[in-house]
């Protein structure tokens, strides 16, 4: 059995053990190795130490227990506190809010369980951040965790830099050369961009083991909140997408070549007619008109990702951030995704209103980057196809059950409102 699987068995104990005393000394016998060697395999595989991984873990349950009814005191008796105000102290130092502060911002979300194994899996503590700094000459700058303002999640991969830069850091150097690359040629042709500041040696990123380290500043603005959508917000969206894409025209590939059809026809839309139900009539149909029309819809690199949290806003000034998953493909799929992810952080509060969001968004983007005839018939397919992909790949991933359980109502919701999509 390798390491990753010992320690995966000492995470999984932690996780159904939390309400009990647990000591290093335990798990390290149980994993059959010295309490030494164990800490250090431990922090290796979560980036962690073990003591303070259990904290973190009885501090996330304990806030989703208040969250659920319990009292601050049950709470935190339950979750091996002596009294609440041990528990907030611990909370804040964490956290760095107080747990009224993360409940009322929706950062109180069921813990999901953690999987070494499948996952990238990195929890990079503040001391490895500030050590990481040091090639920036900021390793005393202040390190605040990040939170998407629609939805409250917290961002697994980065951290406030002070108050004015960002720290990402991914596994993924794909990823990671890609984002650089795309940010690089837009910021070349004038637009805003979080290009990487260069280290005190000059280079754009750090690798330090298997993960890649790299400093953006952060843009002026504030991220988009879909909550807040009001009259010509969604008309914005589509507009500024619609400018996005005239500049992405101007930069030479540098991404990969995505195939939305085979995506769906071979395995999102098959995991989704399962978990949704859906009748075969209704999959043929589909899969027969979007095989029609997909061959022939323009295509060039969009961003893939154009959610609100991506957009950011000042008074005179727009822009996107995180080109991690910039890919070339049908260019109406990121106004199609960014209506999507409107209706995702509002679903069920007033679903007519988004209708008229969506028109906007495509109206606004037809404005600046001019539908053909084609894509305007394609675009209700192109909705429905990113739900495929998000049901399917949401059903895959435990950590995400909520927001699984958000869009299959969602998918079900739009194939009902499908002659209203054709309305654009």
């Amino acid at each position: 059995m390798d390491n990753r699987a010992i320690i995966q068995k000492s995470i999984d104990f932690i996780e159904v053990n939390l309400q009990a005393e647990i000591t290093a000394v335990e798990l390290a016998e149980k994993a059959g190795f010295s309490v030494f060697h164990y800490y250090r395999l431990f922090q290796q595989a979560t980036g962690l130490p073990v003591m303070q991984y259990i904290l973190r873990r009885r501090l996330l349950h304990g806030v989703y227990a208040m969250k659920q009814g319990s009292s601050k005191t049950d709470a935190a008796l339950r979750f091996g506190f002596d009294t609440y105000a041990g528990f907030y102290k611990a909370f804040c130092r964490e956290f760095g809010a107080t747990p009224s502060d993360f409940l009322e911002s929706s950062r109180a979300k069921c813990p999901h369980r953690i999987d070494i194994t499948k996952e990238e899996n990195m929890t990079i503590t503040h001391k490895k951040a500030a050590q990481i700094l040091q090639n920036w000459n900021m390793g005393d700058e202040p390190l605040t965790d990040i939170y998407y303002e629609g939805t409250g999640n917290r961002n697994d991969n980065a951290y406030f830099v002070g108050e004015r830069y960002i720290l990402k850091y991914t596994c993924n150097f794909g990823k990671l050369k890609k984002h650089i690359e795309v940010s690089n040629a837009l910021q070349s042709i004038g637009l805003l961009s979080a290009v990487p500041v260069l280290t005190c040696d000059g280079a754009e990123y750090i690798r330090d083991g298997e993960v890649y380290f790299y400093l953006t500043r952060r843009l002026p603005g504030k991220q988009m909140v879909a909550h807040s959508f009001g009259e010509g917000n969604g008309r914005f969206v589509g507009e500024i997408i619609g400018q996005l894409h005239l500049a992405l025209r101007k930069i030479e590939d540098c991404v990969n070549e995505a195939d939305l059809l085979a995506t769906v026809k071979n395995w999102a839309l098959p995991r989704a007619k399962a978990v949704l139900n859906l009748s075969e009539i209704f999959c043929e149909e589909y899969l027969n008109t979007f095989s029609a029309l997909y061959p022939d819809l323009p295509r060039q690199i969009i961003h893939r990702d154009p959610n609100p949290g991506n957009i950011i806003r000042d008074v005179d000034q727009w822009g996107f951030i995180d080109f991690e998953l910039a890919e070339r493909n049908a260019r109406i799929y990121d106004p199609c995704y960014a209506a999507t992810a409107v209706l995702s952080e509002t679903f069920g509060q007033n679903n007519d209103k988004w209708l008229a969001i969506y028109r906007d968004i495509i109206c606004g983007y037809d404005s600046i980057a001019q539908l053909t005839e084609l894509e305007k018939e394609a675009i209700p397919y192109v909705i429905l196809a990113n739900q495929f992909v998000c049901v399917a790949w949401f059903s895959e991933q435990e950590k995400y059950q909520e927001i699984y359980e958000a869009n299959k109502q969602m998918t079900k919701w739009l194939i009902s409102k499908f002659d209203e999509l054709c309305k654009v």
